[in-house]
């Protein structure tokens, strides 16, 4: 029976351990998608886990839909997060970068010359965005025309192989969260009449062949792929998930990934228990996400209804948390108000144990 410290294979990397850091928009990039010097900081500090999955990163300027988000496409972006994986690395810490592009959940304000967001259809989000002026509206997005579609997988495979470039272990691909994968994913927001709409085979093409332009670019066993089936963030609906996601994992089997990564969180009123409907289905390594302690992840190993368990905001507030999990150790509280604000303050200043035994007094404030 597997625990959290035991090691696992993804791909051609050995982990360490099954406690994976979870990818969590930090907002601290400048303006150009260019990460500070302190992010390798940052990452270094949580090398201990088996993997880091970092935040989400703009493959593209039309995919930025949040301020101060890094990217992947230019070679100033690049140089940036080298200093990041060169930092873990020399904690013997292994690393993906989370690539995405946020779709219909872009504002004007983020893109070039204030560009119309885009979508697998014209269906505006429901809600509003930050921005540094305050909150805007959604606004309709574009159809992407079925050109613009395969150039948008191309730009997955470059900004794959541009992250192989950069020093990373890997790549995993954001298809969940309402974001554009998950867009043409979702039953309200494709309404496409063409090869990327209609049917279940039609609404998961563009998520496969994102997949493969990426596994062609650095090889399959550097890929994995986040997935939320029925998660309704970001204005999404899937009204045949049930049915849906045991197709997308059977065209997942035979791709030979580095892993599956589910979000998901079981509540009072959840349906459907993802974990233990897709884990059985999965036929690769299998990571589970969704609020879990040290005691519900090592339960889930045990059930064996994952492989590795994704820890997001314990993660962020004790860098040190396999030790911390080791010795059954108190944990620090996370600080909300700097989740996305700039700088070093809630970002870098987490002590570790050995720390906060040094000043017993610190908070996070």
């Amino acid at each position: 029976m597997p625990t959290l410290f035991d090691s696992i294979r993804i791909g051609d990397i050995e982990l360490d351990n099954r406690i994976i850091m979870a990818p969590m928009t930090r907002s601290r990039a400048n303006d150009a998608g260019v990460q500070p010097g302190f992010a390798a900081e940052y990452y270094r500090q949580r090398a201990s886990a088996g993997l880091i999955i970092t935040e989400a990163t703009n493959i593209s300027p039309m995919a930025k839909g949040y301020v101060r988000t890094p990217g992947v496409y230019t070679a100033e972006q690049r140089a940036s997060w080298r200093n990041v994986t060169g930092a873990v690395h020399a904690r013997g810490g292994k690393i993906f970068l989370q690539v995405f592009h946020t779709g219909r959940i872009a504002l004007p304000d983020f893109l070039p010359d204030n560009a119309q967001p885009v979508s697998a259809s014209n269906v505006r989000a429901k809600g509003q965005n930050y921005t540094d002026a305050g909150m805007k509206d959604f606004v309709t997005p574009r159809e992407l025309t079925a050109a613009e579609v395969r150039q948008t997988v191309r730009d997955f495979g470059t900004a794959a192989k541009s992250a192989i470039e950069a020093g990373f272990d890997g790549v995993e691909l954001h298809g969940a969260n309402g974001y554009l994968v998950h867009q043409f994913l979702g039953t309200n927001t494709n309404l496409r009449a063409d090869e990327y709409g209609g049917s279940q085979e039609n609404r998961a093409r563009f998520l496969l062949e994102v997949l493969d332009a990426m596994s062609a670019a650095v090889g399959a066993e550097k890929v994995g792929v986040k997935l939320s089936p029925s998660v309704p963030f970001n204005d999404m609906q899937e009204s045949d998930a049930e049915e849906f996601y045991p197709v997308i994992i059977e065209k997942l089997n035979v791709r030979n990934l580095a892993y599956l990564h589910v979000g998901f969180e079981e509540t009072p009123t959840t349906e459907i228990n993802w974990h233990k409907k897709l884990r059985p289905l999965y036929e690769g390594v299998y990571f589970a996400n969704g609020g879990f302690t040290k005691a519900t992840g090592e339960k889930l190993l045990a059930d064996d209804r994952a492989d590795a368990i994704v820890y997001g905001t314990l993660m962020l507030a004790n860098p040190d948390l396999p030790a911390r999990f080791a010795k059954n150790a108190e944990l620090n509280a996370p600080d909300q108000a700097t989740f996305y604000t700039p700088g070093e303050k809630g970002y870098t200043d987490y002590p570790t144990l050995e720390q906060a035994a040094a000043a017993p007094a610190w908070r996070a404030s």
